[in-house]
């Protein structure tokens, strides 16, 4: 579904504009104000989870109807922003770095504007606005339909802050601008929010609670996704298994199952993949769903963040490790070529040295194809943070986190050296990074393949290629067929 057209007069503040009005009163701008208008230029980094770079594909849009187009050179825009991620104490320091050197940027170029976006701004609004100066502009992951408004706010010298949370806002009716794109993949968001509220987790206070968007309006930009030449999209989520949509015309529920088995039966020559399921959400009839189509691709996200019930207990999964060995099995055994991924945090408040191990415990059972590992980091305002004692030396943390990552590491590469030999059907997404001799694709199980170039295959094509080598992260291989 695309946005409806507004005017400016909708979307801006009226200071921002020259308003003119003829004998009849009615209202238009001037034109030679809007021209100049329309040359600014916005750059746009950003951090995190793809929720956020979704986003950042929203804020687009919402700028480009105001005039505002986008740039990849921030020496060259009038409008910097930074869209930030708050899971982890790193992210933050790496979005601090960043607005340093746009501080400078701003000192050769007065006049620019640098607005935060996202999870840090709603935790750290104060700190940026008042305390470090860093920034002219501070927006949440709900207010983006704000921006034009803190925009003009921000030109006559104000500093403008909207962190407000909705139980409404899904941005259904924005038609995002795919940033950075390579024209084959890209991703939809589904929801937004998380009524989860695990200990160690920011996002429930970041981010809001838990609402679905609209099933029609996420097969309409899959369809238009598909129409433009995309051959992949990724469902996006907090807790993608949780979503429910009701529709308000019959009452008709929408559950994840039935919204993947929708978006399957666009094309079958698009590919579905989604992200992230959480255990105590994922169904059999989700499972039963994915075997059932061959376009949706055969590979879960499966986050166990730890292998031990008792530390699950203590960051609120809801789940302990049975429960989560038994998801491991009804995937395996629905889906055999299934790939699982995972998220793992080392060191958690109070773990013991044989949790650590029921943790690395869990990498082989489950077979991981690959996995994000962290070491416990303190977020302020979480209920870890309230209740429990960061009590893990940080040595201890950082050996028990590259136990895992070596762990890991080991798992991956003997899983991808079994697929030596095998043929797979890979989407080409484009040039190999470190050679335009190659094509880089991923197969459903979710795995980068390069390969070497044909000339009778462009990126967006489907080819069959057979694995011949294999690294811990990577599969190589040759074109077979199509």
């Amino acid at each position: 579904m695309r946005r409806k057209n507004r005017t400016f007069m909708d979307l801006t503040s009226t200071n921002t504009r020259e308003i003119l009005k003829d004998k009849q009163g009615e209202v238009y701008f001037n034109k030679s104000r809007q021209e100049n208008f329309d040359q600014k230029k916005f750059y746009i980094e950003s951090y995190g989870c793809q929720m956020n770079f979704s986003d950042s594909e929203i804020v687009a849009s919402l700028l480009g109807e105001v005039g505002y187009s986008a740039t990849q050179d921030m020496f060259g825009a009038e409008l910097i922003l930074i869209n930030t991620c708050s899971i982890r104490e790193r992210a933050e320091d790496t979005v601090r770095q960043r607005l340093r050197v746009f501080d400078q940027v701003k000192k050769q170029k007065p006049g620019t504007l640098i607005g935060v976006l996202g999870c840090m701004a709603e935790r750290l609004k104060k700190k940026f606005l008042e305390e470090e100066k860093l920034v002219d502009i501070v927006v949440g992951p709900d207010a983006y339909r704000d921006l034009p408004n803190l925009i003009a706010s921000a030109e006559e010298g104000e500093r403008p802050i909207n962190v407000l949370l909705s139980r409404e806002e899904t941005y259904a009716d924005i038609s995002p601008i795919r940033l950075n794109s390579n024209g084959v993949t890209a991703f939809i968001s589904i929801m937004r929010g998380c009524d989860n509220m695990c200990s160690f987790c920011v996002v429930p206070f970041t981010r809001g609670r838990e609402r679905s968007r609209n099933a029609f309006s996420i097969l309409a930009e899959a369809t238009d996704l598909f129409e433009q030449g995309y051959r992949e999209v990724t469902l996006l989520g907090q807790n993608v298994d949780s979503y429910k949509w009701s529709n308000p015309e019959n009452n008709e529920i929408v559950n994840f199952a039935q919204l993947l088995e929708r978006v399957a039966k666009v094309a079958p020559d698009l590919r579905i993949r989604f992200s992230t399921s959480h255990p105590k959400d994922i169904t059999d009839e989700v499972l039963y769903t994915m075997a059932a189509h061959e376009n949706i691709c055969k590979y879960i996200h499966l986050p166990v963040q730890s292998g031990n019930s008792r530390i699950l207990k203590l960051m609120n999964r809801t789940y302990d490790r049975a429960w989560y060995q038994e998801r491991v099995n009804k995937i395996y055994n629905i889906m055999p070529d299934c790939a699982i991924s995972s998220d793992m945090i080392a060191g958690f408040c109070t773990e013991t040295e044989e949790e650590h191990q029921d943790t690395l415990s869990m990498i082989p059972f489950a077979n991981y194809s690959m996995s994000y590992m962290f070491f416990y980091s303190e977020r302020p305002g979480t209920l870890a943070a309230k209740k429990l004692e960061d009590d893990i030396p940080l040595e201890i943390k950082k050996r028990r986190l590259q136990e895992i990552i070596d762990l890991q590491q080991k798992t991956s590469r003997a899983h991808n050296q079994r697929d030596i030999g095998s043929v797979f059907k890979v989407l080409i997404e484009g040039d190999s990074k470190k050679s335009d001799q190659y094509f880089k694709g991923r197969n459903s199980q979710n795995k980068m393949l390069i390969f070497p170039k044909q000339s009778n295959y462009q990126p967006g094509a489907y080819v069959q290629v057979q694995v011949t080598d294999a690294t811990s992260a990577t599969l190589k291989g040759h074109i077979t067929g199509q």
